[in-house]
């Protein structure tokens, strides 16, 4: 992989990776790693340990959170959803969201900034 002078590790170009194996597990913890970061998006895969989570917050831009593996309750504007592996959600811009791991889950997160 190359990595050029002071930016983060990313993911190489026109590589085949498992994503679920790009990041692990920590006890306790939320732990998260950029894939791609351009001005106009970017692309993080999360790990959240069990009953970890995000307190909710907005953000200015839509983004669609994609659940890896595991289980998660995505709220949105109050409203609870469950997610399993496998299915997805978008969170609309200035809507306020929070994320809770029902069990431990890993989520790839795309947000578009438009």
């Amino acid at each position: 992989m190359k990595i050029e002078a002071g930016k983060k590790p990313g993911v190489a170009d026109s590589q085949v990776i498992e994503l679920p194996g790009l990041i692990n597990y920590q006890e306790q913890s939320v732990v998260s790693r950029e894939i791609i970061k351009k001005s106009t998006g970017t692309v993080t895969l999360f790990a959240f340990d069990e009953e970890q989570g995000l307190s909710e917050h907005t953000a200015p831009f839509d983004a669609l959170a994609y659940i890896v593996d595991g289980e998660a309750e995505i709220t949105i504007s109050h409203e609870p959803h469950a997610l399993k592996a496998g299915e997805m959600i978008i969170m609309p811009a200035n809507q306020p969201h929070a994320l809770k791991a029902l069990k431990k889950f890993k989520m790839l997160l795309v947000m578009i900034r438009s």
